[in-house]
């Protein structure tokens, strides 16, 4: 009787919390994010052939303004040609050149409109290389958090549940001033930094969601399957506190990381996709289905050369943010590969699905030889050797790779020279491999944690 009372409290607070006190708090930031989501509510179940139109229409629209107010793209159609106003369908975009990093470095100012107020700067982590510094208005802002909040309803939980992120971004971290730290208090959301991870560390952060009884918890998968993994290991119960779903983003989701986290919580893991510069690409359905959030989002394959790939073939993930008037990101490079696939999803939406996200392609190695591999095919070899508690692979050049692990006791020389054998027999014989051994891998500045780096892959 009690635990139904509770049950009621705790929805009728959250409808309260997603009803009223998130739409005023919205409202108050000028930000659209509740009409947002209603309309993605709704267009969320058109065919595919539908959403086609309306992205294309969208598409339209943003080329179309870019030209009048982004001085970046005025001088650049004007280059080519281009007329914006003639796209009629999704392949137009092709007629564009790809937008990267060191484009937005150059033409910073250039690429903001001159009809934008109240940007707000950010930068991407910076843990494959230099931090990206950008600029996002509201409208971007606002489509963000809509498609972030429809994939969450997804899941049967909402704003105003109770909620742990468990992140490193410095942006988040250091926003925690007293009025955001009442925000987050009133929208029952505990914030818990993923730096470090020592067993102190840990069991506060056990011990912090057993006594919060969230119903979700958000993070990057690795934090979360290391703290699964302490918690199974320190003989601490998690699965019994009513946690509905957890959701994991900003790094490839293994899925060893998606048994442990599962397991050890008693509840499905819905994996994201996104990044603060390209935005809320996609989101896992509880059928299945890795959803692009299409309304906002146009998800192009390209091949080394740029050219665009068909269904089912992997290639780099661009995508055009069609919300990004204030400062455009038409065909920007991820660096991330994937596969679109072509079928639909059994949940009956019709936006288009992601077949595969492979991961960085600084997650990929290269063998002397030139073959491309996904980091997994060394990173299985480690995880074969029961010893092994943790692990980093550099790969510096086509000559050497560098290989860092935490192993419970010291490693006997036959099982290095079995790692040693088996790394060159993917990468090359002549390739030199060096192993060591340390006592801790420390997490990226970010708060991830990174298996592979490729100095060699990357783009």
């Amino acid at each position: 009787m009690k635990r139904d009372f509770q049950e009621r409290s705790s929805s009728f607070y959250t409808r309260c919390v997603s009803g009223i006190l998130f739409p005023l708090h919205e409202h108050l930031k000028r930000h659209s994010s509740v009409d947002v989501h209603k309309s993605m509510e709704q267009t969320q179940w058109f065919s595919p052939e539908k959403i086609v139109q309306l992205q294309t229409e969208k598409l339209r629209q943003l080329l179309v303004y870019v030209n009048t107010h982004v001085s970046y793209y005025r001088t650049l159609f004007a280059g080519l040609g281009f007329q914006p106003e003639k796209a009629s369908t999704l392949a137009d975009l092709q007629y564009l050149p790809l937008l990267d990093k060191s484009i937005i470095r150059t033409h910073l100012e250039e690429l903001k409109s001159d009809q934008a107020r109240g940007l707000a700067r950010f930068n991407t982590g910076g843990s494959s290389g230099e931090p990206l510094v950008f600029f996002i208005g509201k409208e971007r802002v606002s489509h963000d958090i809509a498609a972030k909040w429809r994939a969450t309803r997804w899941w049967g939980v909402d704003i105003g549940d109770p909620e742990i992120v468990v992140w490193g971004s410095p942006i988040e971290l250091g926003a925690q001033d007293a009025l955001r730290s009442w925000r987050d208090r009133l929208f029952r959301s505990r914030l818990l930094p993923a730096f470090e991870m020592s067993d102190q560390k840990l069991d506060d952060f056990l011990g912090t969601i057993r006594r919060f009884h969230p119903r979700m918890l958000f993070g990057y998968p690795s934090a979360l399957s290391h703290i699964a993994e302490y918690a199974d290991k320190s003989g601490i119960t998690m699965h019994d506190l009513g946690i509905q779903v957890v959701f994991v983003t900003s790094e490839r989701l293994y899925d060893d990381q998606r048994r442990q986290i599962s397991n050890t919580f008693g509840c499905p893991v819905a994996n994201g996709y996104g990044g603060r510069d390209a935005g809320f690409i996609a989101h896992e359905c509880p059928a299945g289905g890795m959803h692009i959030t299409a309304e906002d989002i146009i998800v192009e394959i390209i091949d080394p050369n740029g050219h665009p790939l068909p269904y089912g073939e992997s290639g780099e993930i661009v995508v055009t943010h069609l919300a990004s008037r204030d400062f455009p990101f038409i065909r920007y490079r991820t660096g991330d590969i994937g596969i679109l696939d072509d079928r639909t999803c059994d949940c009956g939406r019709g936006l288009p699905l992601l077949r595969e996200i492979q991961g960085r392609s600084t997650d990929f190695i290269v063998a002397q030889n030139g073959t491309v591999m996904h980091g997994l095919a060394l990173i299985y070899i480690l995880r074969d050797i029961p010893e092994i508690k943790a692990f980093k692979i550099i790969q510096e050049s086509l000559d050497l790779t560098r290989v860092r692990v935490v192993a419970e006791v010291v490693l006997h020389p036959s099982q290095i020279s079995q790692i040693i054998e088996s790394f060159q027999t993917r990468l090359g014989r002549d390739v030199k491999i060096e192993v060591e051994q340390v006592g801790e891998i420390p997490a990226e500045k970010s708060g991830k944690f990174r298996y592979v780096i490729s100095k060699v892959a990357g783009i």
